[in-house]
């Protein structure tokens, strides 16, 4: 049995992606019978036959001299966050990626970037997507086809995520402004980590003259959260940059036709009659592909049922731990 410490930064949010994947990947470890300690700082010397894992978050606060025998967990590389590239952290993360003995990432996608931008070769990387929990199916999609001439119910759109302007909900808004003849209703739910981004997406809405369709939901979790799951028609979450996007994999899961972004694991995630993928930022893209969404019940209603089949192939956390366990060992 393997003995880890997981460090994370302490600023990591709690309910992020990230945090999300190593709060769970290392439940499912414990359940194999491995040891995982949960940590926000290198602290001291680790117990002998200590396996050291370090999540991309904290590497910048791990003495040089840990990190030669040391695997990093990469959700996605800080630097690439920032459009342009942020030079000088891209420049630090090189020499961090080429310290470390191994590296997870939680894409192909993300492997392939650390590749091309970033030197590491192939072979010291090995990719370990996010598994999936058993969810209940949403509800929003038991539509029967609809007679001829019939109006469309409202359209109830989700939106998760932190209200950061990686997440480019203002896109979103924009591309559903355009659709003033149709009925919608989009719920953004998110903590407000960018408090003025937050606070700009709310006045953006005024601007656009969609308050009356939008409502910003704060954070959720737990039987809150579930009740916007199960609520909704579609999913829609139009990042610029995404490393995996584990709330997409959760949208197809849950059976939720899917608005996403060609960036993160998305192209390989979605298939073409789950949801639609556009190019990020691509306002006219994504409010032609939601027009059609919105309008079309009973294509939103074969694309809900072809969702709920992809996200039952999706692999389970205890698949995805134990690949972890057989790489850290």
């Amino acid at each position: 049995m393997l003995h880890i410490r997981l460090i994370a930064a302490a600023s990591l949010p709690a309910v992020s992606g990230a945090a999300i994947y190593n709060a769970t990947i290392a439940a499912g470890l414990i359940t194999l019978g491995h040891t995982v300690d949960l940590v926000t700082e290198a602290g001291d010397a680790a117990p002998p036959r200590t396996i050291m894992l370090i999540d991309g978050s904290a590497l910048p606060d791990v003495p040089a001299s840990a990190l030669a025998s040391a695997t990093a967990l990469i959700h996605h590389p800080l630097s690439l966050e920032t459009n342009p590239v942020d030079a000088v952290l891209q420049a630090r993360e090189t020499a961090l990626f080429a310290a470390v003995r191994h590296i997870i990432t939680t894409s192909e996608q993300t492997a392939a970037r650390l590749t091309s931008d970033f030197g590491v070769p192939a072979a010291k990387i090995t990719p370990i997507p996010p598994g999936i929990d058993d969810l209940p199916r949403a509800s929003g999609n038991d539509l029967t086809p609809r007679a001829s001439g019939a109006t469309p119910p409202v359209c109830r759109i989700l939106s998760l995520g932190q209200l950061i302007p990686r997440k480019g909900q203002d896109i979103l808004l924009h591309a559903l402004a355009r659709l003033h003849d149709l009925d919608w209703h989009l719920t953004i739910a998110g903590g407000a980590n960018d408090p003025v981004y937050a606070h700009g997406l709310a006045s953006l809405a005024q601007t656009l003259n969609i308050t009356q369709h939008v409502t910003f939901h704060p954070e959720a979790t737990g039987a809150a959260l579930e009740t916007l799951w199960q609520d909704a028609d579609l999913f829609a979450l139009t990042s610029h940059y995404e490393g995996y996007g584990m709330v997409w994999a959760e949208a197809l899961r849950r059976g939720l036709p899917v608005i996403a972004t060609s960036t993160g694991a998305a192209q390989t995630l979605v298939p073409p009659d789950a949801g639609v993928i556009a190019a990020p930022g691509d306002i006219e893209q994504i409010s032609k592909a939601m027009r059609r969404l919105i309008f079309d019940c009973d294509l939103r209603r074969d694309m809900a049922a072809a969702a709920w089949q992809a996200g039952q192939a999706l692999p389970s956390w205890q698949q995805q731990a134990q690949k972890l366990a057989d790489v850290l060992t």
